[in-house]
């Protein structure tokens, strides 16, 4: 669920790119869920056609998915839900954008066209491409723009979009675990409606990631001759030509593409490890970490980093004085690096950036308790936080070797502020009864420092707002107030860093 500054957030940035009209569709599906048509009119009081315009600007830019689901025997009604995730994905445009940059540069246009607009068709983003063009420039022909996009697609930059109205059963989804199947303990997953959705609107890979089909013309149609008709007679197209023809037609004039968010979250969590790790690294060790996480192979799995050695050595002959490091001399630091293989590839290291991202968010949690409670507070956390489970007051007073009086009150501070919980615990030895707390980090203090994020976001997004209006109304200070607005957006930057390190990563 997500929480109240969330949603203001969420509706903040849909009320900046498209009105307060769709904002106010997509506040009433964040906040009750998935509604019908009729539903979203009755609680918003809007006309139909109202309604029915905001949804479709929601699911032209992916941040609602229609599905069906069942009403009554033999009876089905078409529900919206609002994509939370997908919403807070502007935020990071040109993040995004950045990624396609560093990567295949010459496809930047087409990506920075599906960010703007949503779902496009391939002769769109044709039109739209040549249209970019300053006059007096040459137009990039259309097979170059289809070779760009195929690019991206096999990159996994781009896909083609999800079914437009799948059907799913919600009730499913809420079913108790028991009265399903019992799978393993460890692969038991709770799945959100949310993601249960998305997932079944998800084509398969092989299909997300298909890319348009080049068509060869034949030599003689190329040069302008025509083709005599017995030789034409012979040579006739298999059935195979012919569907690659209709399949590229088809991906050209009716395939919808829209930009994958998965892989450029995966991208910018890469990216953000290698720097956070770079920070630590020994003296001389960072071409091989650079080259390990260049060398990176294209895979579904987006909770790791797996290069082959043979990249990674490539990579590394590129960077200075790389040239001269042997084999063993990279085996070596990638080991240090925590980087492991596996009896299925032994010539390729896989390095876990989820063991990186839990490291990670502790530090931002622990950094800031030491700020708001001190050092002692810092010091009493992270002893929970590692222990992971119940510890006695003793027993944080003799590890932490801090004084008796200060541990009460810290901790006293940490529980009334709900980042720590407490029980009485009683028990009978031999020498009488007696009564002892134990503490804990609470399970929850995550989705307070999450929502205090939104929170600052937020906070953010309307002092830009504020200043963006007062440049239009025109002002004397209009320098001063450009420079506050530049300082706000790059501090709102940033700020996303630790959004997308606790609620993407």
């Amino acid at each position: 669920m997500v929480s109240q500054h969330g949603i203001l957030l969420a509706v903040g940035i849909i009320s900046d790119h498209f009105g307060p009209l769709v904002a106010k569709v997509c506040d009433c599906l964040l906040r009750h869920g998935e509604l019908s048509l009729q539903e979203i009119v009755r609680r918003l009081e809007l006309s139909p056609g109202q309604v029915k315009n905001s949804l479709l600007v929601l699911i032209q830019h992916n941040c609602v998915q229609a599905f069906s689901a069942p009403k009554g025997r033999d009876r089905t009604v078409t529900l919206y839900l609002a994509i939370f995730d997908n919403v807070l994905h502007r935020l990071r445009f040109s993040k995004f954008l950045s990624v396609i940059r560093a990567d295949i540069p010459e496809s930047e246009v087409l990506i920075e066209g599906l960010l703007q607009n949503g779902r496009l068709t391939f002769d769109q983003l044709v039109g739209r491409t040549i249209s970019k063009v300053p006059e007096g420039s040459i137009r990039p022909a259309r097979e170059e723009i289809r070779m760009n996009l195929n690019k991206l697609v096999h990159a996994h930059f781009v896909e083609r979009c999800p079914k437009p109205e799948p059907f799913i059963d919600p009730l499913v989804v809420q079913q108790p675990t028991s009265s399903r199947r019992r799978a393993p303990k460890n692969f038991e997953k709770v799945i959100s409606l949310e993601q249960k959705i998305v997932n079944t609107a998800d084509l398969s890979d092989a299909e997300r990631f298909s890319e348009i089909p080049y068509i060869i013309e034949d030599a003689s149609d190329v040069n302008g001759c025509s083709r005599d008709p017995v030789d034409s007679a012979k040579r006739k197209r298999g059935a195979f030509e012919v569907d690659e023809e209709l399949n590229s037609t088809i991906a050209e004039n009716e395939v919808l593409w829209r930009a994958n968010f998965e892989q450029f979250t995966f991208c910018l969590k890469k990216k953000f490890c290698a720097d956070r790790k770079k920070l630590k690294l020994k003296v001389g060790t960072h071409p091989i970490w650079e080259s390990f996480c260049e060398a990176n192979l294209t895979e579904k799995d987006t909770d790791s980093v797996t290069s082959p050695i043979n990249g990674i050595l490539e990579r590394l002959r590129q960077k200075e004085g790389g040239a001269s490091m042997t084999l063993d001399q990279v085996t070596r630091v990638l080991e240090d690096l925590q980087c492991t293989t596996s009896n299925e590839n032994p010539e390729a290291y896989t390095f876990d950036l989820r063991k990186m991202v839990e490291s990670c968010r502790n530090e931002e949690i622990e950094s800031l308790v030491k700020k708001k409670y001190g050092q002692a507070a810092f010091t009493i956390f992270r002893l929970l936080v590692t222990q992971g489970g119940p510890v006695e007051t003793d027993q944080i007073i003799d590890t932490t070797i801090l004084d008796k009086q200060i541990v009460h009150s810290t901790l006293y501070k940490l529980w009334k502020d709900d980042y720590v919980d407490t029980e009485k615990i009683s028990s009978v030895a031999g020498t009488g009864y007696a009564q002892f707390y134990v503490w804990r980090a609470k399970s929850t203090f995550r989705e307070q420092f999450i929502d205090n994020l939104y929170h600052a976001a937020l906070n953010l997004r309307q002092m830009v707002n504020y200043i963006a209006e007062l440049l239009l109304e025109g002002s004397k200070d209009d320098t001063k107030l450009r420079n506050r607005k530049n300082i706000l957006i790059l501090a709102l930057t940033r700020h996303d860093d630790s959004l997308m390190l606790f609620h993407d990563f």
